[in-house]
């Protein structure tokens, strides 16, 4: 493994603004991305690339190829009119060419005479003169060379900032000190696992010249990033179990045959499989560390209540936590129901209990006095003490960030640990945000469960859905309508839920009983909401998302939502499992005006499909993971190179790879890891507790 020069980190620490070149408006507009070292320069990525390999003279182009035209801008011309035309002429040393824009006058203003620009696109030969319409364009400085066609790359902008001056201060960059970066791997490591040498791909990601190269130089990269993750995330396993002391809960025969008359159904075989799972895991004498995942309606809860009464046979407390007061009073009502016959304390801690209310509940959590807590997060603060706490299971994880999960374990000594979604994770990310968590699958759903049957109808059908809505209410079925996403202020939420209410109320259900819940409303006012909703006193609740996570009405077979558009694949699933939960099929209406394909291709896929692990892929697809699961709720930084939606085999394989090397080393303690052990810490250390790492 090469050494660095002894002046290195002084050269890559070198601030950006002493580069040859850059300017201080450079300087200026590099800092706003983040960028101040020639180190931060060299590791700021394309987003993206231009290919102009194939760069063509004028003279030699070819009739309806596709190909690159390097040229100074000598003359404009912008015709007016009802369909306006820009022409911009280029000129070579061999010729003319004329780039045409039709209704984009608007362009005009981005050209003048004397400028170097690159054209790209689909040449013709009209009147004897070379033309090109809507080319791809990139604007060169006067010193950029073109000669032989190239690779350009493409960086995230900010204002006041143009590509030739990141450009610029990279070349820079790299001449001053691409040759001093330090390789993490050794020699044989590289070629086993066929990746680049360091310096040689950081020119490359940035100036790869072909696309064999910039393949090679993004497979180094991509595999480095997602490589150093999964180290971190092993090491946090292996620290987990190594660390920590949980108490074993051994399902005995006697244990698991009184749960199970406690169960008021037959198991499905997914249930059976993750009960298993996690009975093995509460087996062993560290913290469990799992996720259960499951689609809606798959019965997770059920999988939960087995796992927290097999701590409570054992003599420990279990914490229930849930990410909405509504969906930890629902939960309350189903164990009550569930445990009626035993002899199961339940407590339930939210954040609208009165101080009385909270201090006698948390003197009993702390006298041992109530077996099972069902709470929000107010089951995470400091006054809250427990006698003997055992298991903590926390619902819809996504929704809890890394740090809410440090502080439950600190909620006692170590509690075994389990976590549920109901949002189907695409395998990638399961891999990277979740990569600390053994994985439990629900698949198959329990008997009963009803079809939801889904439309996304044009505006002309939307007195026909109306129409059946009614027949519907009328027949004795409840319905919900969500009122369509506006932005994250409750107030303008409340707005758009009461102005919906009130069109409602006065055209197309007029004649029925409504209510209307929404995030402005106290923790009380939503439950009185809630239950009489539940007792069919409300036929149609009109509501935000507040609904789309656990809420359980059976008779609720009917869900109208408004501005589909603004709602993500995920979000609009969640919403639709609110439905046909009972012994009538579900029927969703989504009234959305898409704006873009991607819209269309999200709208198009939530009707065409139930199945959660389907869309969680499609979104992925779509959106990619930083909208499925944000780095601020994770508290996980972004990845700078790896594409979750094209890197998955590559990310298996340096999860394999970095397993086993946990595996042989747990700490990274050894020398040849030293270098590792210290991105590990740089990329990770905080967000993941590992300080004491080796």
């Amino acid at each position: 493994m090469s050494s660095p020069a002894p002046n290195a980190l002084e050269v890559l620490g070198t601030p950006i603004d002493r580069l040859v070149g850059v300017t201080p408006v450079m300087a200026e507009g590099l800092h706003r991305l983040g960028l101040r070292t020639v180190l931060d320069l060299l590791f700021y990525f394309p987003r993206d690339y231009e290919d102009f390999t194939d760069l063509r003279t004028i003279r030699s182009l070819e009739h309806d190829a596709t190909v690159s035209v390097a040229g100074t801008v000598t003359d404009l011309e912008l015709r007016r009119g009802r369909r306006p035309v820009l022409g911009v002429l280029i000129e070579d040393e061999t010729g003319a060419l004329r780039a045409m824009w039709f209704n984009q006058p608007y362009m005009h203003l981005k050209f003048a005479i004397g400028q170097r620009v690159l054209f790209s696109g689909r040449v013709v030969l009209k009147g004897g003169r070379w033309q090109m319409a809507h080319p791809r364009v990139q604007w060169l400085e006067q010193d950029e060379a073109t000669t032989g066609g190239k690779i350009l790359p493409i960086y995230s902008l900010t204002e006041g900032l143009a590509q030739w001056h990141v450009r610029r201060a990279l070349v820079a960059a790299l001449d001053l000190a691409a040759d001093l970066l330090d390789e993490v791997f050794p020699p044989e490591f590289l070629e086993q696992h066929h990746l680049a040498p360091i310096r040689w791909a950081i020119r490359k990601i940035h100036y790869p010249g072909d696309q064999e190269s910039l393949a090679q130089a993004r497979r180094r990269f991509v595999f480095q990033e997602l490589f150093i993750l999964q180290l971190a995330l092993a090491v946090r396993r292996q620290r987990l179990r190594v660390l920590g002391e949980a108490p074993p809960l051994e399902a005995t025969a006697r244990i698991d045959a009184r749960i199970r008359r406690l169960l008021p159904f037959e198991l499905t075989p997914g249930q059976q499989q993750a009960i298993a799972e996690i009975s093995a895991d509460l087996n062993r004498p560290f913290p469990t560390n799992r996720l259960l995942q499951g689609d809606v309606g798959s019965g997770k809860t059920v999988v939960a209540v087995y796992a927290m009464l097999l701590a409570v046979a054992h003599g420990f407390q279990a914490v229930l936590m849930a990410p909405t007061e509504i969906l930890a009073r629902q939960h309350a009502a189903t164990l009550g129901r569930l445990l009626a016959a035993g002899r199961v304390r339940i407590g339930l801690l939210t954040g609208s209990l009165t101080a009385s209310e909270r201090t006698e509940l948390r003197r009993k959590i702390s006298a041992g006095e109530i077996d099972l807590v069902i709470g929000t997060h107010a089951v995470v603060q400091e006054d809250v003490e427990f006698t003997k706490l055992g298991l903590v299971v926390i619902d819809e994880q996504h929704k809890f960030g890394v740090r809410q999960r440090a502080m439950l374990r600190q909620a006692g000594v170590d509690p075994h640990y389990l976590v549920m979604t109901a949002t189907p994770i695409p395998r990638t990310v399961t891999m990277t945000l979740f990569g600390d968590l053994d994985v439990s699958t629900l698949r198959d759903m329990p008997p009963g469960r009803q079809k939801v049957n889904t439309y996304v109808p044009p505006v002309e059908k939307r007195e026909a859905w109306w129409d059946f809505f009614r027949r519907k209410l009328r027949a004795g079925r409840q319905g919900y309508v969500i009122a369509p996403l506006v932005e994250e202020a409750e107030s303008i939420e409340a707005a758009s839920v009461q102005s919906l209410y009130e069109a409602l109320a006065n055209g197309e259900l007029a004649d029925f009983r409504l209510g209307c819940i929404h995030g402005r409303m106290s923790a009380a006012d939503k439950q009185h909401t809630m239950e009489a909703f539940r007792r069919g006193e409300i036929q149609v609740l009109i509501s935000t998302t507040v609904i789309e996570v656990g809420v359980d009405v059976p008779n609720a077979s009917l869900m109208t939502i408004e501005g589909g558009e603004r709602f993500g694949l995920s979000q609009l699933h969640q919403l639709r499992g609110r439905i046909g939960r009972g012994s009538h099929p579900g029927f969703c209406a989504v009234f959305a005006d898409p704006q873009n394909d991607e819209t269309r291709a999200r709208l198009e896929a939530f009707a065409r499909t139930t199945d959660g692990f389907e869309l969680a892929e499609i979104d992925l697809a779509i959106r990619g993971p930083g909208d499925l699961f944000g780095t601020k709720q994770h508290g996980m930084p972004p990845l700078r190179i790896a594409d979750l939606t094209r890197d998955g085999a590559l990310l298996e394989e340096a999860r394999d790879v970095a397993v086993a090397l946990v595996a042989a080393d747990a700490g990274l303690a050894r020398p040849e890891h030293a270098r590792l052990r210290r991105m590990v810490l740089a990329r990770y250390g905080q967000v993941l507790e590992l300080g004491d790492v080796g």
